[in-house]
């Protein structure tokens, strides 16, 4: 067997593009869509057509000329979901705009924006994850969010801190970012090159994990944003991994022998602490992990130039 069909028989496969393409040729059950995902896949000819579409009922929904990009934006992502949907048997992440972040209230609005539209489309919330940052405002949407049966995928989530307030919220999934705590690290301490198990992304995910099995927390692990092969292979046994077309046809591409490497039974049996959250103690602990307190405003930042980037596009499109 190759390495993707040994990985998907002990972690469930997510597609990490908006390439409808690339979905259909890789066979995930889920799939992640971002705003950086979503503007590339916009670029390519072979989606002008959908881009188009939302326009064009932006133009038909909108009260005042204003909201007509703020409209399109929404009925974009929907879009480009539905179209997945119609590929996948799972589900699919559908981000809220990234300058929400700190703003429970409008994170909350947003959300249930993009469930409507998909019930337009005919799709069940059950099949929708509402993405948002891990922030502690954006943890307390999720919770105010999962009350109502909408579930929620958070993201940009750094640190030990951000994933037990995810847990204690009840949040459906969590999306920790491997690649970019790798290049945190590297940065900061000059480090070159890390072996797979020392890589500290794929440590902060095992961390992680095996807290969760340990308290017995029923919120998903996604471990997403790898820079290597060797960071996948070391978290073979998590939840979830969402993974780039480039790393999945790697996969596709090499045989061998693929070991598990996080198991819920060795959880189990850890001696690990628990810690008790409130919004005091994840603040203070955000200030104190100079990585998450960085990743995550870098990563609210680049995710916000992103949406103005494909509202750009939009515009220009508009005339």
């Amino acid at each position: 067997m190759n390495l993707l069909d040994q990985l998907k028989s002990m972690t469930v496969v997510v597609a990490d593009t908006g390439d409808i393409d690339s979905i259909e040729a890789f066979t995930p059950r889920d799939a992640t869509t971002n705003p950086s995902l979503i503007q590339a896949a916009a670029n390519m000819e072979q989606y002008s057509s959908v881009v188009d579409a939302a326009l064009k009922a932006a133009q038909k929904d909108a009260v005042d000329p204003t909201e007509v990009i703020d409209i399109a934006m929404d009925r974009l992502a929907v879009e480009f979901g539905t179209r997945i949907l119609a590929i996948i048997p799972g589900r699919v992440s559908t981000e809220v705009d990234a300058r929400l972040s700190f703003d429970q209230a409008a994170t909350v609005r947003k959300a249930k924006t993009l469930v409507a539209l998909y019930a337009e489309n005919g799709i069940s919330k059950d099949r929708i994850l509402i993405k948002i940052a891990s922030t502690w405002e954006g943890i307390k949407a999720a919770e105010e969010l999962e009350k109502e049966g909408i579930h929620c995928n958070l993201t940009l989530l750094f640190g030990l801190h951000q994933a037990i307030a995810c847990a204690e919220a009840n949040v459906q999934l969590i999306s920790p970012f491997v690649g970019r705590i790798l290049d945190w690290y590297k940065a900061d301490t000059g480090t070159e090159s890390y072996a797979p198990h020392e890589d500290p992304g794929v440590v902060s995910v095992t961390e992680i994990y095996n807290y969760y099995k340990k308290f017995d927390y029923k919120t998903e692990i996604m471990g997403a944003s790898f820079r290597n092969l060797g960071e996948i292979k070391e978290l073979a046994g998590c939840d979830l991994l969402t993974i780039a077309p480039k790393f999945l046809k790697v996969l596709q591409d090499t045989e061998g022998e693929l070991e598990l490497k996080l198991s819920e039974e060795r959880a189990a049996k850890m001696d690990i602490s628990k810690i008790e959250m409130s919004e005091d103690i994840f603040l203070s602990m955000h200030k104190a992990n100079r990585m998450a307190n960085a990743k995550l405003a870098e990563g609210i930042a680049k995710f916000a130039d992103a949406q103005i980037s494909l509202e750009g596009l939009l515009k220009e499109r508009l005339g």
